[in-house]
């Protein structure tokens, strides 16, 4: 089974103004309508297609007005980037064709059969250009499978940009979701591997700003779970009930939410401001402004920061749980004390008991005497 997870639209703002507030929400009503039409058109197709069956539901890999399509696609929790290599090879992949130079353990980029192009990036994610999106699918689920650690099929994630191209342009930007590719320096050198390579640096900082917007979304859908699966204490606690969880519930939520937390602030590059990938990158490429563009575009730095206040929530649940924990040990522990306590009490008053009937026994022996 498929999901595709929507973006909450109702994120903290930290803007100072009503106006900006308003401009906002505005653009995160919009970003979940729109994921939410995708989702709408995509989860019976979806399904369709992780099952074996392509034949309903084609999406092509661009539309009517000259728009392409961009689509990226997480899968898992990495990729084994030698094993993508060794995959795509053996299946007649060109493996950085246009000699990007990056390493193979930073990105991928490879080209389908109808010349669109696919980048892979260790953090289970590829993200396809101009590529229908059921070969995409099939890529990342079937073809890529064996290199996926840790791959969560159940809970796919998809975003979609949409892309042109502009020959009048050297420079590439995004407005709105919508990403036009300068092609100016490809155009006069009529084709030649330098403007080409220029383009596709290009898109590999456009993907992979938009493979961290997908990674991040993974995170909130796990979030999203977990809070879920907590939202019946709160009610219990303000009844003042008792908590009907044992020791090993709580540990698990605490790992649970400490795994959390680690994969977005530690074991990724999710709140870096740039990857590693792009520290050596000419500057006058501006590699760092597409990927900070898309991360604009699609408010990921907002969106870490809900995370991040979302999981000291989860925290302060997971905090008065153990609390819980502590204090019914304490008691329980108190209680053994108290037990043992009247135990000895008992044996030594019955100790008393024997000893002055004994006492008495002596006595009235004598005296008979």
């Amino acid at each position: 089974m498929r999901k595709t997870q929507l973006v909450n639209a109702d994120r903290v703002s930290l803007a100072s103004s009503p106006e900006a507030v308003a401009h906002r929400y505005n653009r995160y009503d919009n970003i979940a309508l729109r994921r939410l039409i995708q989702q709408n058109l995509r989860s019976e197709k979806t399904l369709d297609l992780l099952h074996g069956d392509a034949s309903r539901g084609q999406k092509s890999s661009g539309d009517s007005h000259g728009l392409k399509r961009i689509t990226a696609i997480c899968v898992a929790e990495e990729f084994a980037m030698d094993s993508v290599v060794r995959i795509l090879r053996s299946q007649g992949y060109p493996i950085d064709p246009q000699g990007t130079g990056f390493l193979d353990d930073q990105v991928v980029h490879t080209k389908a059969v109808n010349g669109g192009d696919v980048f892979i990036f260790p953090s289970g994610t590829i993200v396809s250009w101009s590529l229908p999106e059921d070969l995409a699918i099939n890529l990342a689920t079937q073809t890529l499978a064996p290199a996926a650690i840790n791959p969560h099929l159940e809970q796919i994630e998809m975003e979609d940009l949409e892309y042109q191209e502009d020959p009048s342009q050297e420079a590439s930007s995004i407005k709105g979701e919508v990403i036009t590719l300068g092609t100016k320096k490809e155009a006069l050198e009529n084709g030649a591997s330098s403007g080409k390579t220029s383009t596709t640096l290009a898109q590999i900082a456009f993907s992979s700003g938009l493979a961290r917007s997908t990674k991040l979304a993974v995170l909130e859908t796990s979030l999203t779970k977990y809070l879920d699966s907590t939202r019946t204490i709160p009610p219990i606690l303000s009844r003042g009930g008792r908590l009907p969880f044992n020791q090993q519930f709580i540990l698990q939520k605490t790992g649970a939410l400490l795994e959390l937390r680690a994969q977005l602030n530690h074991y990724s590059e999710l709140t870096d401001s740039l990857p590693d990938l792009f520290w050596d990158s000419q500057h006058e490429l501006g590699l760092e402004g597409y990927y900070d563009q898309v991360g604009r575009a699609l408010d990921v730095s907002v969106r870490i920061k809900s995370l991040n206040a979302k999981m000291d929530y989860a925290h302060e649940i997971v905090s008065v749980l153990r609390e819980t924990l502590s204090k019914n040990h304490s008691t329980w522990l108190e209680w053994i004390i108290i037990v043992l306590i009247a135990v000895e009490v008992g044996f030594e008053l019955k100790r008393e008991w024997k000893e002055r009937m004994k006492a008495k026994a002596e006595a009235t022996s004598l005296k008979d005497e």
